[in-house]
C-alpha cells in the first residue's frame, strides 16, 4: 500500500518538475516477477524505472548508511528497500532479493555496475535471477544527469529491452561473463534505439570532491 502511495506522489512530482517523461516498449515486460537492470546514471533513475514499470511493485537495494536515520529508514523499509554494505556485501545481498522474488509480489531493481562512475558489470544480478528463476529485463534511462536540468523540461526516456533468460545448469564464471556481455549489449542497443547520438557523460562533481577529501578509495 505504501509503495503504491509513494509512487503516486513521485508521479505527480515528476510531472510538475519535468512533464516531459516517456516510457517505451513496456509491452516487453513479463507478467511475473523479474530482475530489472540498467546502467546507473543518476540517483533518481530507480524512481523513473519504478514509475515506468507500474503497476508492478519493486524492491531495491540501498546503501546501509541510509538506514541510520530512523525517519528515512521507515520510508525505505515501507518502500521495499533493503540495506546493503557496498564495501563488504554479505550473503543477505543475494538472499533477500531472491526471497522477495520467489514470493512473487515484487520485482527487483538492480544496477549491475553498483555505481554511477563505473561501466564494469558485477555478477550479482545474474546470480539473483538464477536462484529466483526469473528473467532479467534490461532498461535504460536517458535524460538529465544533473537534478537542476530536470526543471528545464528536457526529455526523459526510459525504454525496456527484451528479457534475458538465465540458462539452467551450473552458473560458471564464463556463463556469468557471457550474460554480463549480453546485458551490456542490450543497454547499448536500447541507447541506440532511443537516440543514436546519445553519449553518457556522468556528473562527477560530488564524486571528485569526496575523492579529494579521502571519502572514496
Amino acid at each position: 500500500m505504501f509503495f503504491t502511495f509513494i509512487r503516486g506522489v513521485a508521479r505527480v512530482l515528476v510531472f510538475l518538475i519535468n512533464g516531459n517523461t516517456h516510457y517505451e516498449n513496456r509491452e516487453a515486460l513479463p507478467d511475473g516477477p523479474y530482475v530489472l537492470v540498467g546502467p546507473h546514471r543518476t540517483w533518481w533513475d530507480p524512481i523513473f524505472f519504478a514509475l515506468a514499470g507500474a503497476p508492478r511493485q519493486f524492491g531495491f537495494m540501498a546503501k546501509e548508511e541510509l538506514f541510520k536515520n530512523p525517519v528515512l529508514r521507515w520510508i525505505l523499509v515501507h518502500a521495499n528497500a533493503f540495506g546493503v554494505n557496498r564495501a563488504n556485501p554479505g550473503p543477505s545481498a543475494i538472499k533477500t532479493p531472491v526471497k522477495l522474488l520467489k514470493q512473487g509480489k515484487l520485482s527487483i531493481i538492480i544496477f549491475p555496475s553498483g555505481t554511477r562512475y563505473s561501466n564494469e558489470l558485477k555478477g550479482g544480478a545474474v546470480l539473483i535471477a538464477k536462484l529466483a528463476k526469473v528473467p532479467i529485463v534490461p532498461a535504460v534511462y536517458q535524460g538529465p544527469v544533473k537534478f537542476s536540468q530536470l526543471f528545464l523540461r528536457k526529455r526523459v526516456t526510459v525504454r525496456f529491452g527484451t528479457p534475458i533468460t538465465v540458462p539452467s545448469g551450473r552458473l560458471t564464471e564464463d556463463a556469468t561473463k557471457a550474460l554480463g556481455d549480453q546485458m551490456q549489449a542490450a543497454f547499448d542497443a536500447i541507447d541506440q534505439a532511443i537516440d543514436p547520438n546519445f553519449a553518457y557523460v556522468p556528473d562527477t562533481t560530488k564524486y571528485e570532491a569526496e575523492k579529494q577529501q579521502g571519502k572514496l578509495k
